[in-house]
């Protein structure tokens, strides 16, 4: 059957993106793309444009050179030489970078930082659909070669401290009666519980994906992460809020009367509520949290992760019921995430016992 032609709609150009479409494609990828991601990008791309700006004096455009890119490598990676550590960008265009705000501090980037500065330049080129110098052979090498040397002068990525069970107890003993203190006393064992959620999930968590199991008892049904952000329907989407977790929970439910919309929200002055808390404020509360108890170490909103996994293991649980909580889809990944002390108590540290 041939379908008529619409005369009043215009015809497209099977070749070309009408300026409509490719709008709606740039929408949905941002859309597609989580918060914390898009923020990342584009303090990355701003520090590019900064850095080329003021390196080279003139506006950054793409496809950059692959010289361009060696150069950024040495400008901000620590090499060994005679004299000790260096890196090659110059103090004035440092010091002009940490005050115009694109550099949080003077010296050379984390090696972290560094590698994700160059991912992003490589999503940019492939997204232009031009020439990628990260992927030149000289760029891979020297940044190969780059990891390896900081490798062998020992400096690790520094990774915060775990929140396992016994600390969690003291951070928890600072939660009040009050309904900011049932509130962080429920977030904090929300997301711990259920597997030791990310920040970002926490933020997101909404009332229309728990449901009630029992009393003080719940399931939550985490349809986005950062390991399924395709939405596929698993069985271990459905996360278990049981226990002391389920009964703060529900604590909070009644005191706050939150019955729809976002589970975490702001508490304002006279004990009103207001708007979901942002992944930067779940943050927030670990660790004035933390400061309050005065438990020791470095700890972040990914602390209560680490801390889930960290404690899982010293506990014995099998991998596998640990990556069904906390939605790891690599071994490799969750065994990096235990952190010293979390082996001390399995059998394997005891074999001489």
């Amino acid at each position: 059957m041939r379908l008529p032609i619409l005369q009043k709609t215009p015809a497209l150009q099977p070749h070309e993106l009408s300026d409509v479409t490719a709008q709606a494609v740039a929408d949905l990828l941002r859309e597609g793309e989580s918060l914390n991601t898009q923020l990342s990008y584009r303090s990355a791309l701003r520090y590019w444009a900064a850095w080329y700006g003021i390196r080279y004096g003139a506006q950054i455009s793409l496809p950059l050179p692959a010289a361009c890119v060696l150069q950024f490598i040495v400008d901000h990676a620590q090499r060994s030489t005679p004299k000790g550590l260096v890196h090659e960008l110059p103090a004035g265009i440092d010091t002009a970078l940490v005050q115009a705000g694109y550099k949080g501090k003077a010296g050379p980037m984390a090696h972290n930082t560094l590698v994700h500065r160059l991912a992003v330049l490589s999503k940019a080129h492939q997204m232009r659909e031009v020439k990628n110098p990260c992927q030149d052979p000289k760029v891979r090498e020297l940044l190969s070669r780059t990891r390896k040397a900081y490798a062998k002068r020992g400096e690790l990525p520094k990774k915060k401290d775990a929140l396992t069970k016994d600390p969690l107890q003291l951070v928890l003993a600072t939660c009040d009666e009050t309904l900011k203190g049932k509130r962080d006393r429920a977030l904090l064992l929300f997301a711990w519980a259920s597997g030791g959620r990310r920040r970002s999930e926490v933020a997101a968590a909404d009332m229309k994906f728990l449901k009630k199991t029992g009393s003080g008892e719940f399931s939550y049904e985490l349809v986005f992460s950062k390991t399924n952000q395709s939405g596929v329907d698993r069985p271990e989407n459905h996360k278990p809020v049981l226990g002391a977790a389920g009964a703060a929970l529900e604590d909070w439910l009644s005191v706050s009367r939150i019955r729809e919309g976002a589970l975490f929200r702001r508490v304002l002055k006279g004990g009103h509520l207001g708007g979901p808390l942002s992944a930067a404020a779940v943050r927030d509360i670990v660790q004035v949290r933390c400061l309050l108890a005065g438990v020791e170490g470095k700890f972040s909103a990914h602390s209560l992760r680490s801390g889930f996994v960290t404690e899982a293991a010293a506990q014995n649980v099998s991998i596998a019921d640990t990556m069904a909580m906390t939605g790891h889809q690599s071994v490799a990944v969750v065994l990096g995430y235990q952190r010293r002390g979390g082996l001390s108590n399995t059998p394997a540290s005891k074999l001489l016992a």
